[in-house]
């Protein structure tokens, strides 16, 4: 069986590396006999420094589905069609949004100093942050700041994109037309139903809509009607979900959910 993680927040929690305890949770599964993939928002340049040295060969989804690296190389990018490109920059500078815009591996950075997000952004310093008109293959926009985020919502729902909210965090997230973690898995060659799921938040739906089972961690209204079944988040989230993937990865328990699909 497939194992297919999302990071932040799933597991790893605070924009820290995934803990040894879920780390070794991982290994078990692969000692079993599955196969562990990792599909995140972040690009794959900010999703390495969360996974140990270890795991950096493992099949990897970064930028929603707009890129796919196997055995530590990237394989695919799927950038913004040039006009869609032209577009969403000039809606930008209309209403004096900031942004993180990533190429496929440098990136163009306009926020505030303070934000949060920079917490995630390259810890490692592998990249570079660019002027945009240097970025080459732009695969993912972040809008973060704006005089009118709603108007630029409302903007982008009638371009060729797709367009994540994140509310807790009042950020933008956009993805090339038909770009999604279900098609970064196709990608990789993953089919419908073959796959266990992990995630916990909207950009993870259609990840959980192709699953044979899908595991919601915390709760995200959007993603709760998609899921086979929900970790409540707390003190002891680690412990609770390295016991879980002990459990799914018995080969009894997982020819029970196949029976049940």
């Amino acid at each position: 069986m497939k194992f297919v993680f999302d990071l932040d927040g799933t597991i790893c929690f605070k924009g820290q590396p995934i803990s040894e305890k879920l780390l070794v949770a991982l290994e078990k599964l692969v000692s079993q006999g599955h196969e562990v993939i990792f599909a995140s928002a972040r690009p794959i340049r900010d999703l390495l420094p969360v996974l140990h040295e270890r795991f950096h060969q493992y099949p990897m989804i970064g930028g929603n589905g707009s890129m796919v690296a196997i055995k530590g190389k990237i394989i695919s990018t799927i950038s913004f069609d040039e006009e869609t490109l032209a577009n969403i920059v000039q809606l930008l500078r209309t209403y004096n949004a900031s942004y993180l815009i990533d190429g496929d591996w440098d990136f163009a950075y306009t926020g505030p100093a303070t934000h949060p997000i920079l917490n995630n952004l390259d810890p490692q310093k592998r990249a570079k942050n660019v002027k945009l008109d240097k970025l080459q293959a732009i695969v993912k926009i972040l809008v973060l700041t704006s005089d009118n985020m709603e108007e630029v919502e409302e903007r982008l729902s009638n371009m060729n994109v797709v367009v994540h909210s994140h509310g807790n965090e009042g950020i933008l997230d956009i993805s090339p037309n038909g770009i999604d973690k279900w098609s970064g898995l196709q990608q990789l060659g993953v089919e419908e139903k073959e796959y266990i799921a992990f995630g916990n938040d909207a950009n993870d739906i259609t990840m959980f809509q192709h699953a044979m089972y899908s595991v919601m961690i915390g709760e995200s209204l959007q993603l709760a009607p998609f899921s086979s079944e929900q970790l409540v988040l707390s003190e002891d989230t680690e412990n609770i979900l390295a016991q879980r993937l002990s459990e799914l990865g018995d080969i009894q328990i997982i020819n029970k959910l196949v029976n049940l699909s």
